[in-house]
């Protein structure tokens, strides 16, 4: 601490890696108090440097998306939507020491007005990634959305089709895509796996399908090809009214042939399909509202209808564990509940002949 000729007082302190800060105070109290709280936070280990912490958002935004590509491209569009929709419109030129955690709370409720709870969730994650990126990375102390109220996340409207709904939804769909809702709704593929089957996955032999690749359509139009949403290929099983049309579909066919492709002979694209065929003929069966991810719940529940267990559902479905598989269609497997109790009745019932609850039998003091 030195007072300068001016007058000023000159409070001087070094940082864990030596590098000298100093600032200038008109009072010699003022000076004291800021370098007692900066020699603190330098010894708890929590101090950082003001010149890193005054990067701005949309500066800091370029250094986060670079440490997520290693992300799927449909993971890295929705980022970059919103950040360009929501983050930078309102953050953009704030320095990351500027946002307070009231801020975000505001925020978030105005944002969420009118949107899904889904995307305001997920615009808050892209907000919170990138403070704990900041603060990993020594620029804040704190990640200040931590706690942030997040609205509730509602589930997915899921739609279970019986089997005339099933077959009546068929034909009203042109071939060969009257076999590809078939397939979506007795394999439990996702849509984006089955644009991506080719001839050579279909084992008929076998009656299986192997799930080697998923094809996901980007902004733009763009596909981009991949492994299946896991990370893990799978066989699925079909079933055998359903192996003889795509025995008939893929006959005489190169093993690299996709098994369905645009109406154009060009790749499956899941908008096209919506929008020409399986919307319209959604509403033709009066099957409104329904979603090809719908036939996915549909082979879910017909699984389970069937007898399957959890982990035969998951495997079809590729789930990455049962639990998931049980979150998301919990309620299928409630008539198994009953199954259980009426045969641990049945089992139980000639030993517990003999049992009365609250009878006169009982030892005597007891």
């Amino acid at each position: 601490m030195s007072k300068r000729p001016n007058g000023k007082w000159r409070a001087r302190f070094r940082d864990a890696a030596g590098k000298e800060h100093a600032r200038h105070f008109a009072r010699k109290a003022d000076a004291d108090q800021w370098l007692a709280a900066q020699t603190t936070a330098v010894v708890r280990g929590d101090w950082v440097d003001p010149a890193l912490s005054r990067v701005t958002v949309a500066e800091w935004s370029k250094v986060w998306l670079a440490t997520k590509a290693q992300l799927r491209p449909k993971t890295i569009e929705k980022y970059e939507s919103s950040l360009r929709i929501w983050v930078l419109p309102r953050w953009g030129d704030v320095p990351l020491n500027k946002i307070t955690h009231a801020d975000l709370v505001k925020w978030v409720a105005e944002i969420q007005e009118g949107r899904s709870p889904q995307h305001t969730r997920h615009t808050l994650l892209v907000m919170s990634q990138m403070l704990r990126l900041a603060v990993r990375d020594g620029r804040l102390t704190r990640n200040v959305a931590d706690g942030v109220p997040k609205p509730r996340a509602a589930r997915p409207v899921q739609r279970f089709l019986s089997h005339k709904e099933v077959a009546a939804l068929a034909r009203e769909m042109p071939a060969p895509y009257d076999i590809l809702v078939v397939l979506l709704a007795f394999t439990g593929l996702r849509f984006g796996e089955a644009a991506a089957l080719h001839v050579g996955d279909v084992d008929l032999d076998r009656a299986r399908l192997t799930v080697n690749w998923s094809v996901t359509e980007l902004r733009g139009g763009v596909l981009y090809r991949d492994a299946p949403k896991t990370y893990r290929r799978r066989t699925v099983p079909i079933p055998a009214f359903l192996a003889t049309r795509l025995a008939e579909l893929v006959a005489g066919r190169p093993d690299d042939a996709s098994v369905f492709s645009g109406s154009k002979g060009g790749p499956l694209r899941n908008s096209n399909f919506r929008h020409y065929f399986f919307d319209p003929a959604v509403r033709r069966a009066g099957l409104e509202p329904l979603t090809p991810h719908n036939l996915r719940d549909t082979a879910a529940s017909l699984a389970v209808a069937s007898g399957a267990s959890v982990k035969v559902v998951q495997r079809m479905l590729g789930h990455a564990s049962a639990a998931m598989t049980l979150d998301v269609y919990s309620g299928l497997f409630d008539a198994e509940l009953d199954d259980v109790a009426d045969r641990m009745g049945a089992d139980a019932s000639e030993a517990m002949r003999e049992w009365r609850p609250g009878g006169d039998d009982r030892p005597s003091g007891q």
